[in-house]
């Protein structure tokens, strides 16, 4: 097995307790310095929060298959962008090592995963899914943006296998633009539809009009989900000590 990579990252730190972590992905082609600088553009300021830093991690550099073999800033290889075929799996599976180890370096800062939320954008998403539904399913939630699964994705038996034994199945947030011209609205909403079909709780969003891109109604959606999946503690227990 490769070695872990140390991933590139960028993060918003919390302006009080570090009690909360969000690990956000970016798209394929883009960097976490990209992606928390487009994030900053459309809401006009970063999402920053009190108690919760926000990491961007980079993808490292690969070659890609839908780009012709160029190498690219993306997760994993796709064999081509469509739900009807394999999933690349050599990459993912990866790749779920390197940002495990992401997480292992937020419970080291005194973290615990129910504490997280994992997330993304496009393959972001997708990479979010593949890593807390299959690796880390104790963490706090997780969200996918523009973003879709094959559809015969390992995540579908992953949730499947979770709630035959009893497991505590993430809550997943989704939002999707309904004029999206790379990721067809319609791949989000089945998306949505097998993952609850195989027992997650799903919260599915459709945006009219929106393409391949963020929004900030969606942004504000997103940060107001977070901050019920991350709330603020109370400080009580830490009084008089």
């Amino acid at each position: 097995m490769a070695a872990v990579q140390k991933l590139r990252r960028c993060a918003v730190s919390q302006t009080g307790k570090h009690s909360a972590s969000v690990i956000f992905l970016h798209g394929s082609g883009d960097t976490g310095q990209g992606l928390r600088a487009w994030v900053r553009d459309v809401m006009t300021q970063d999402m920053a929060f009190e108690h919760i830093r926000v990491i961007y991690p980079t993808a490292p550099s690969r070659p890609y298959t839908p780009m012709h073999g160029a190498l690219s800033h993306v997760w994993f290889d796709r064999h081509k962008i469509s739900r009807d075929c394999p999933e690349h799996l050599e990459s993912i599976e990866e790749m779920c090592s390197n940002l495990g180890a992401v997480v292992q370096d937020e419970i080291r800062a005194g973290v615990p995963k129910h504490r997280m939320v994992i997330g993304g954008f496009s393959m972001g998403g997708a990479m979010a899914l593949h890593l807390a539904c299959r690796y880390h399913q104790d963490i706090a939630g997780v969200f996918a943006l523009s973003s879709f699964l094959n559809k015969d994705s390992l995540v579908y038996q992953a949730v499947e296998d979770a709630k035959q034994q009893q497991h505590p199945l993430l809550d997943l947030l989704q939002c999707h633009g309904t004029a999206d011209e790379l990721v067809s609205h319609s791949w989000g909403e089945e998306t949505s539809s097998l993952l609850k079909k195989a027992g997650m709780t799903t919260s599915f969003h459709s945006f009219p009009g929106l393409n391949h891109q963020l929004c900030r109604a969606e942004l504000e959606l997103l940060r107001s989900w977070i901050l019920k999946k991350l709330p603020l503690e109370s400080s009580s227990s830490s009084d008089g000590l």
